[in-house]
């Protein structure tokens, strides 16, 4: 967990206008400072308790996440390569990630542990204030629940068994123990099935910026895919996919605009242009660069070879390039690095959630369950709009899970660390206990690779704070 005076630090500022708040009494009593207001008044109308929310979607710990969810996991599976030397980002291209290293530390636990913060936060303003509309009130307890699932699910899958704070708490947040991961997934799943009767189709703003119903399935159908319930996770995706309200976006050069129709969930950005491209200073990340420089972070040979030749994807999501006589695989994705010339804003957000991952989720429960014809049907559609030929309709169960597995690959390389989350999830096609990040990972990095290199360490620092907190096995302490 975050030290207690961190954490406090995050529960003291009101998050209206993008401030965090506190619902501690005894600290709103001294009186807030002129940029906030104190709990009561921050939830005593629809207008005022709205703000509160949208400062989750907007606070700096929020958005400091959205990189490192992405690089760090693609840095684990080889999917991605660091192109700027550092002690902490090295050690996850080779699977041997410290207890002090400082990216763990930082940017993944205590980040996520700031934006849980709020979140609960959130939920007990809105549970305590009586001035709020009935249809107000749901949709912004539906909204906080979306995002606490969705940062324990990032938690339980990065460090398995994790402290599990779902009260407005510090003093005893601060000192909790880790929660086992079975219990942590059944909070994830309880959180998302009661924002799915929360929430509702419509978006509360444009451009799909803040979660609906659709976004609370859609995460739902991913939770049930890793916890291997198949018919739950296709009941989900399927929700999804037939809700009428999204389509596969055949242009691929226009998948991530902030009009695409593929989009579930986007966060705005105030340029329009993602932080995936936004440049960084050379130790941050960003997978766009000046032309002529080399991108902080690229796609490996490895996993840009592995891709099918005709893949539209390899063109439109990857520009090989020559810099400095070396060839790097430049992930295009986003197209926009800067505003054009006389724009104000560009046309692209971060997307969180898009339809292409719910195809890709039914078609392997489908095949889990046998229905081997509604998984080939699936995957034909992500394989159709990549321009690639048909999978053979007569194509066995383990060779059509392991063409998913590929599918997955080449469709959703660079996002939300999906590719090390697939790894660590398959068992291995060789069987023996193993899983399918122990054949491929420790195939490549033979003399790095552990299979305790699966979970990150607990960030020595936070067991320094809180005593209550073990160590995953495999680490020093």
């Amino acid at each position: 967990m975050l030290s207690f005076n961190n954490y406090k630090k995050v529960m003291l500022s009101l998050l209206l206008a993008g401030s965090v708040f506190s619902s501690c009494k005894k600290l709103v009593e001294i009186g807030p400072p002129t940029t906030q207001v104190g709990l009561d008044q921050a939830f005593s109308s629809d207008a005022t308790a709205t703000s509160a929310v949208l400062g989750i979607y907007n606070a700096s710990a929020t958005r400091d996440l959205l990189f490192p969810l992405s690089e760090m996991p693609g840095l684990s599976a080889n999917e991605l390569q660091n192109n700027v030397s550092s002690p902490s980002y090295d050690e996850f291209k080779t699977n041997s990630i410290t207890v002090t290293n400082s990216v763990v530390a930082i940017n993944i636990w205590s980040y996520s542990y700031t934006t849980l913060a709020q979140a609960n936060a959130m939920m007990d303003g809105i549970n305590r204030s009586k001035g709020l509309s009935p249809a107000v009130k749901n949709q912004l307890l539906g909204e906080t629940k979306v995002w606490r699932a969705f940062i324990n699910s990032y938690l339980v899958n990065m460090f398995g068994d994790v402290p599990l704070p779902v009260k407005d708490d510090p003093l005893s947040n601060a000192t909790l123990a880790r929660t086992p991961a079975a219990q942590v997934w059944s909070q994830v799943i309880a959180d998302l099935t009661e924002a799915q009767a929360l929430l509702t189709d419509a978006y509360p703003s444009a451009l799909r910026t803040r979660t609906n119903r659709q976004t609370a399935n859609a995460l739902l159908a991913r939770a049930y895919l890793y916890q291997k319930e198949w018919a739950k996770a296709e009941t989900a995706a399927n929700a999804v996919i037939n809700s009428g309200i999204y389509s596969l976006n055949k242009d691929l050069n226009t998948t991530f605009s902030n009009t695409s129709n593929e989009v579930i969930w986007q966060l705005a950005t105030l340029t329009g242009i993602s932080t995936y491209t936004t440049n960084r200073d050379a130790n941050g990340g960003s997978y766009a660069a000046a032309p002529g420089s080399i991108p902080a972070v690229t796609l490996t040979d490895t996993l840009y070879n592995s891709m099918e030749a005709a893949d539209q994807r390899k063109t439109s999501w990857v520009a090989a390039t020559d810099i400095g006589g070396q060839n790097y695989k430049l992930i295009t994705k986003y197209k926009l690095r800067v505003l054009a010339t006389g724009a104000t804003t560009g046309n692209e957000f971060n997307v969180m959630l898009r339809l292409a991952e719910q195809y890709l989720i039914r078609a392997e429960a489908r095949a889990q369950l046998g229905n081997l014809a509604g998984a080939i049907a699936d995957v034909d559609s992500i394989r159709s709009k990549a321009g690639l030929p048909l999978l053979d309709n007569s194509i066995t169960q383990p060779a059509l899970l392991l063409a998913i597995e590929k599918e997955r690959k080449a469709e959703l390389f660079g996002e939300w660390g999906h590719r090390w989350f697939d790894l660590k999830r398959t068992p291995a096609v060789s069987g023996g206990g193993k899983t399918r990040a122990d054949e491929v990972i420790g195939g490549m990095r033979p003399a790095t690779w552990t299979s305790t290199d699966a979970l990150y360490p607990i960030p020595d620092a936070q067991r320094v704070a809180n005593p209550a907190l073990t160590q995953n096995p495999g680490y020093n302490r």
